[in-house]
């Protein structure tokens, strides 16, 4: 947060500013909400993960108070192959040993690969788009149905749910967020004219397995 307070007066501080400040935020602002559908309009959580994510895209406002353009992706499970909760996750299932986590009931917000950066991307070049935005595909799936999903993909069984300290142990920081349901919706992205190359789970699983884009 002290970073991206100390860029942001920079920001308002220069002779030349820049148009745009994209300052990273995350899906943990919503903190659990169920089965309730969320998007940029629904309030901060109440819980640790929420109040960080709020006090972060707060410390930006001094380059939005000079008039630059901020955007706060608020990212979800990102789909990839390596890097980040996903990453960790996937070498657990072709192991055999994944398995839902907790209930398996809980919504998780994901997003290929290829559409975070593109969404980065677009929200560098399109002067509409400001404020928070969910980088997030626009169906998030329940745990129960990306267990199954990867359990297809990878060719092994997933039968047995994760106990929670096995999670802590595999994923260290990302345990608390994967036992959340956030179950976000990407409205303003899709408002400002964003399309997203792997809108269903599958897809993005596909892209992170067999580098399909």
């Amino acid at each position: 947060m002290r970073g991206t307070g100390t860029i942001a007066r920079a920001c308002a501080a220069s002779a030349v500013p820049p148009r745009v400040l994209v300052s990273a935020s995350a899906t943990g602002y919503y903190g659990d909400t169920g089965e309730r559908i969320v998007d940029e309009s629904a309030p901060a959580g109440t819980d640790f993960l929420a109040s960080v994510c709020a006090e972060w895209e707060a410390a930006a406002d001094p380059a939005r108070k000079a008039g630059i353009r901020v955007v706060h992706p608020r990212t979800g499970l990102v789909v990839a192959a390596r890097g980040g909760a996903f990453g960790r996750l996937l070498p657990l299932f072709r192991l055999g040993l994944g398995g839902r986590l907790g209930s398996g009931d809980q919504y998780w917000p994901f997003i290929s690969l290829a559409d975070q950066i593109a969404a980065l991307r677009f929200a560098l070049g399109t002067e509409t788009l400001s404020g928070p935005a969910d980088f997030t595909a626009p169906h998030p799936l329940t745990n129960r149905a990306v267990t199954r999903a990867l359990s297809r993909a990878v060719h092994r069984p997933a039968l047995v749910p994760v106990p929670a300290v096995a999670l802590r142990a595999a994923l260290g920081g990302f345990a608390t967020s994967l036992t959340f349901s956030t179950r976000a919706v990407p409205t303003a992205l899709l408002a400002a004219g964003f399309t997203f190359r792997h809108p269903r789970f599958e897809q993005a699983l596909d892209a992170a397995l067999h580098g399909t884009g």
